[in-house]
């Protein structure tokens, strides 16, 4: 059984599309964060928000207002919590949490959990914020 060609490259174009669509739909949902980000206001140089917010989750996205970049917080124990700017060290792109850390899509830059780099080319740390709690709020100071 002989097929044409015509017949042929259109069925292997559409399966081509229907891959292609596949991978960008992947990459789209990727991109948008699974947990809420809180947008606060920012008092004193830094953001304050309650610890209840972690009886679900043990991470949060924050956004300080009128910033560009989030910050993942992260409950690490009993009243121990880390802060990391997910802004790539790199070349300043936005990053993306997965289950191992953080990837910033522009280069390929991977850091762990603690922000520590795991792949290049970014060659230092995620921006760590200090952490406090103030009765049933969790501080986070944002100048150094």
């Amino acid at each position: 059984m002989q097929i044409e060609r015509r017949k042929f490259l259109t069925s292997a174009c559409k399966a081509c599309l229907f891959a292609g669509a596949g991978f960008l739909i992947s990459d789209l949902t990727a991109c948008s964060p699974s947990v809420k980000i809180m947008r606060l206001p920012i008092t004193q140089d830094s953001v304050r928000f309650p610890i209840s917010a972690f009886t679900t989750e043990s991470i949060q996205l924050i956004r300080p207002e009128g910033w560009y970049y989030d910050i993942v917080v992260r409950k690490k124990g009993t009243d121990q919590f880390d802060a990391l700017l997910l802004e790539c060290t790199h070349q300043q792109n936005k990053l993306i949490a997965n289950s191992n850390g953080y990837k910033c899509n522009l280069h390929g830059s991977q850091f762990n959990l603690n922000g520590q780099v795991v792949k290049g080319p970014a060659e230092r740390a995620l921006r760590k914020f200090t952490t406090r709690l103030d009765s049933d709020q969790l501080v986070i100071q944002l100048k150094s």
